[in-house]
């Protein structure tokens, strides 16, 4: 097996994406499903690689390999003695638990999900394109070592298609993470568990749907669903509930549950490292809980290696697209139900596309470890005793975690739909809803705009065989629940006004474009990553004024800082990220670099202006949020009070002309301005309870939004970007 390490600077970038374009083939795996039985396929034989190292083991085996270790003795033990209990009462409660948790894998259930996925898929997708050549990598690296397989989080259907894709090539099927609302309180365990620190450092596990019905559900407690939780769990579910908390003993059974899979090789183990599913569709901070717990075994000794396998999944239309723009407005999920999952039929009658699946190269995490980890200091605790990760341990986990997204993000492939989008939303609003975007005119500047993107490196799902127009066309087509085309214009579409209701106010017509606004932008940010870094260079000249380069550098450094929850940049690359995303501006002739001097070229100010324009949404946003705290009336809140008061504000706004930016309505936007506050320990908690409630420095807060529109120069934030632990 082939272990890469990755090397970010422009030149490497350069030659890896080129491979990657000129050696991937991808193969639509429904084609031979639209021809032949979907039983055959189900009830064929099945005959995967497994780890070689790996012992027969069975669900009840390893179980029972769990409860038994030397490791969870200890712990009931010393919970036992702080709780005042037996140890065979902690120990009998640590057995409900694990009962509660772990997955029961039946080869009859992944036939059955294997039946029922080819069914869905060839109604919802026209093709499901997988790169071979990653499969034939992930089948060789599974049998070598344990493999953990972390694919990107955009979809309810990722979890389903990757088992589906594993089964129908002969690859092991894997257990995966799924998040659980459903609590089973004990006598050592607290009722009041909730600490969203702790929940955030646990994410990594996802909510999947078992059917493709998914995008009208919504459901969270799949779990607790009848029918469906247990089809789940015998398809390799495991459950985790989302509020830990405090509670010892949970964490102590969970670590030891997936460190026991990992190190017995007992499946590959599948989580999203982002946590929870992007309802913006583009790259979350990385969350590093479950991170720590498939990386310990290797840390301690207990296995010569770990793989990572990162997966990169793309979609041209993603089925949840109305309801993740919904929630992002604050409307609240559908109650889940197996019922209302049955019912939710109408997702069968439209048509969302193509998907890729790209399974990237294996990581050796031995070979990446060399020189960031000293693994000697693990030898002076023995094994079985519980170890607090060291800054070491936890550097190097952060920093694994974002090169994962940051690959995931590189092995995407961008739709014409995506670039579209990124055009759409840098006209006025107006313009998209009363006079329209004019067809000619987009679409050569789409054209203009993809010649960028392949200068910046992108990776294009752009049909060569069928004229430039008609793919525009079919990709608007595609997507008609947000535009719509006709006499030579494109309108946004806003949801229409119930027949017989009352006449909408100012607020209720907002709230309706910006729910098709935020539709719009869940596509332009499937690209973001791409132009995210020559933006930031290209607002640091424009705020800086001036062309000198130590002058450019730290208002770069200054937006990465502020925007390192928002978007994903591995820790310590500040220096190598301004490098790469100079040198693609000079690829594509929009600026001259010198050692001193950054100077744009007259060609440069087309791009410059794009990429600035692409900036700005959230730059007004954070700009918005600054504001609502520095109000007078503002001294302490709680995340559930500042949102809608946001909102609100952000809605006066836009209805007096002071803001043109829709997306300063979107509570995930507004999360991570508060999220970045937090790590700058400019906002920070002053109450602990079920409600959390934060206080803000508002001095700090001003300086910031004055810093960011460029009225003082840039000074350093507490903290280097991209840590959040």
């Amino acid at each position: 097996m082939t272990h890469t390490t990755h090397n970010f600077s422009p030149q490497y970038m350069e030659s890896v994406k080129g491979d990657l374009v000129n050696e991937e083939e991808f193969v639509d795996i429904l084609e031979e499903r639209r021809n032949s039985s979907d039983l055959g396929h189900a009830f064929r034989t099945f005959s995967p690689h497994p780890y070689k190292g790996a012992p027969s083991c069975s669900t009840a085996d390893l179980n029972k390999a769990v409860l038994e270790s030397q490791y969870l003795r200890y712990m009931a033990k010393e919970i036992a003695t702080e709780m005042g209990s037996s140890v065979e009462e902690v120990r009998e409660e640590a057995t409900g638990i694990l009962e509660e948790m772990s997955q029961n894998l039946q080869l009859g259930f992944i036939r059955l999900m294997g039946y029922t996925v080819s069914k869905m898929s060839k109604r919802l997708f026209s093709s499901i394109n997988v790169n071979m050549e990653g499969l034939n990598r992930l089948q060789q690296a599974i049998q070598e070592h344990p493999v953990i397989l972390m694919p990107n989080h955009r979809s309810y259907a990722d979890f389903l298609v990757i088992s589906y894709i594993l089964f129908t090539y002969d690859i092991p099927v894997p257990v995966i993470a799924a998040g659980s609302r459903k609590y089973l309180f004990g006598p050592t365990q607290q009722m009041n568990v909730v600490n969203t620190d702790l929940n955030e450092n646990i994410s990594g596990t996802h909510c999947p749907y078992f059917s493709l019905y998914f995008s009208s559900c919504h459901c969270k407690a799949l779990a607790g669903m009848k029918m469906v939780g247990e089809i789940l769990r015998r398809s390799g579910a495991f459950f985790i509930r989302r509020a830990i908390g405090s509670d010892k003993l949970y964490w102590a059974v969970l670590s030891e549950y997936v460190k026991t899979i990992v190190r017995t090789g007992f499946a590959p183990v599948e989580f999203y490292v982002e946590g929870l599913r992007s309802r913006t569709l583009k790259s979350l901070t990385p969350k590093l809980g479950m991170m720590h717990m498939v990386l310990e075994p290797y840390f301690k000794g207990e296995v010569f290696d770990v793989t990572l396998v990162p997966i990169s999944i793309s979609y041209d239309r993603v089925l949840e697209e109305s309801l993740l723009a919904h929630e992002l407005l604050g409307v609240p999920k559908p109650k889940e139900s197996t019922t209302g999952l049955l019912k939710a039929t109408k997702v069968l009658q439209e048509d969302y596309g193509s998907m890729h699946v790209n399974f990237g190269r294996p990581l050796s995490v031995r070979h990446l470890c060399q020189g960031k980890i000293n693994r000697c200091q693990y030898n002076l605790i023995p094994r079985d005793l519980p170890q607090k990760p060291t800054a070491e341990a936890q550097a190097c986990v952060s920093w694994l975690a974002h090169l994962v997204v940051r690959i995931q993000e590189e092995g995407s492939l961008i739709s014409p739909w995506s670039l579209m989008a990124c055009l759409f939303l840098q006209a006025p609003t107006t313009v998209l809803t009363e006079e329209g975007l004019l067809w000619q005119q987009l679409t050569e500047k789409t054209l203009w705009l993809r010649k960028l993107a392949l200068d910046f490196g992108a990776r294009l799902n752009w049909p060569e065989k069928i004229p430039d127009l008609d793919v525009m066309a079919s990709s608007v087509a595609l997507h008609r629940s947000i535009v719509q085309r006709k006499a030579g214009r494109v309108y946004l579409v806003r949801e229409e006004e119930p027949a017989g209701k009352r006449p909408i106010s100012a607020e209720e017509g907002a709230f309706r474009t910006a729910a098709a606004v935020l539709m719009m932008a869940s596509y332009r940010n499937q690209c973001l990553h791409l132009f995210v870094r020559p933006a930031m260079v290209a607002t640091a000249i424009h705020i800086a004024k001036t062309t000198q380069r130590d002058k450019i550098f730290p208002f770069f450094f200054f937006l990465q800082d502020l925007f390192a929850n928002e978007f994903i940049f591995i820790p310590g690359k500040s220096s190598q990220d301004f490098e790469e995303a100079c040198f693609f501006l000079k690829k594509c002739a929009a600026i001259d670099v010198s050692q001193q001097e950054v100077t744009v070229s007259d060609a440069g100010q087309e791009v410059l202006s794009f990429l600035r324009a692409l900036l700005k949404p959230f730059i007004d946003t954070y700009q918005v949020v600054f504001r609502y705290l520095c109000e007078d009336g503002v001294h302490s809140f709680s995340e559930k009070q500042s949102l809608p008061a946001v909102r609100n504000l952000a809605t006066k706004l836009i209805l007096s002309g002071e803001l043109y930016t829709y997306e300063a309505l979107s509570s995930d936007t507004q999360k991570n301005v508060l999220s970045a506050l937090r790590r700058l320990e400019i906002v920070t908690k002053s109450r602990v309870s079920e409600q959390n409630e934060f206080r803000v420095n508002k001095d700090a807060v001003r300086r910031i939004g004055d810093m960011l529109s460029g009225k003082i120069p840039p000074q350093p934030l507490h903290g280097p970007p991209g840590t959040r632990l």
